[in-house]
């Protein structure tokens, strides 16, 4: 079980890392890139006062890898909190004391 839990893990810190990485790289370097728009065509569509296109892009994608990395991290956080399942024998043996336990009521009643 050791082994689940350590790939858990992994999955939790891949989720984490890839929100971290792409807020980085996605929004805040977009916000912070001075680089003059150079589209050409229809490059009047995207003139509203304020906006910037490419935000159109950034911001649902962003969302998207937001919504995956916390998806990746919460069944990692799973993997690693959940216990070990009861083995089958130790089942067997608790369903057959119930049964037991159960016709032993039976038969006082």
């Amino acid at each position: 079980m050791a082994k689940d839990k350590a790939f858990g893990f992994v999955i939790f810190l891949f989720g984490l890392l890839l929100i971290v990485f792409y807020i980085f790289w996605g929004p805040i370097s977009l916000l912070y890139s001075h680089h003059p728009d150079t589209m050409t065509g229809l490059s009047g569509l995207y003139a509203i006062a304020g906006f910037n296109w490419q935000w159109a892009v950034v911001i649902p994608l962003t969302l998207g890898i937001i919504c995956i990395g916390l998806l990746a991290a919460w069944i990692g956080y799973s993997m690693i909190t959940t216990p070990p399942p009861v083995p089958l024998e130790e089942l067997e043996e608790e369903l057959e004391a119930e049964e037991a336990a159960a016709k032993a009521e039976e038969k006082t009643e």
